[in-house]
């Protein structure tokens, strides 16, 4: 989290949580959501604005994280943005690491580096990665590689049903109807 988040909370300790005006695509794009979006409908059926600005878009991504209850948010200075999920909290991007041992590399939408230890595999063909931390989707750009380490048995798909990720791996689809 940035320095100046921080200090804004500390100065700033009781703006009240946003829930609703923030989500997060499939593919690791962020969507602004006014009063008139959500009023269409939830997200991802109602999607709103896509976010464009490359500054804006990395101090989203370093300041994205986790509550206690598994609730993805944007720590905006004092006020968390709590954010709506299309499929995972994290969409991963897998790149051939061209190691001699023929390995794999996962960085996460956010920038962040990591290694799988569990591929998921859902109803609708979806591949999911588990890195000890977070569960997130495969890009879909990159369903072509992660096959690659699919049939080279480093990576094993275990099959499950999409809707019963979040209660597995912890995290809140959308934060806004889940109690405080």
């Amino acid at each position: 989290m940035d320095d100046i988040v921080k200090q804004a909370i500390a100065r700033w300790p009781n703006v009240p949580d946003c829930y609703g005006w923030l989500g997060l695509d499939a593919r690791g794009r962020w969507f602004m959501r006014d009063d008139a979006v959500q009023a269409q409908g939830p997200f991802p059926e109602a999607r709103g604005a896509l976010l464009q600005h490359a500054k804006l878009i990395d101090f989203i991504q370093r300041n994205y994280e986790p509550d206690e209850q598994g609730r993805w948010f944007f720590q905006n200075g004092p006020q968390r943005v709590y954010v709506e999920l299309e499929a995972a909290p994290v969409v991963w991007r897998v790149e051939e690491d061209g190691a001699a041992d023929g390995g794999f590399a996962i960085t996460a939408h956010t920038g962040e580096r990591s290694a799988v230890r569990e591929c998921l595999l859902d109803e609708a063909g979806r591949l999911y990665l588990f890195d000890g931390r977070v569960l997130g989707l495969v890009h879909t750009l990159d369903m072509e590689i992660a096959a690659r380490a699919v049939e080279r048995g480093l990576w094993t798909p275990v099959d499950v049903r999409a809707d019963g990720l979040p209660e597995r791996y912890g995290y809140v689809m959308r934060p806004s109807e889940q109690p405080a």
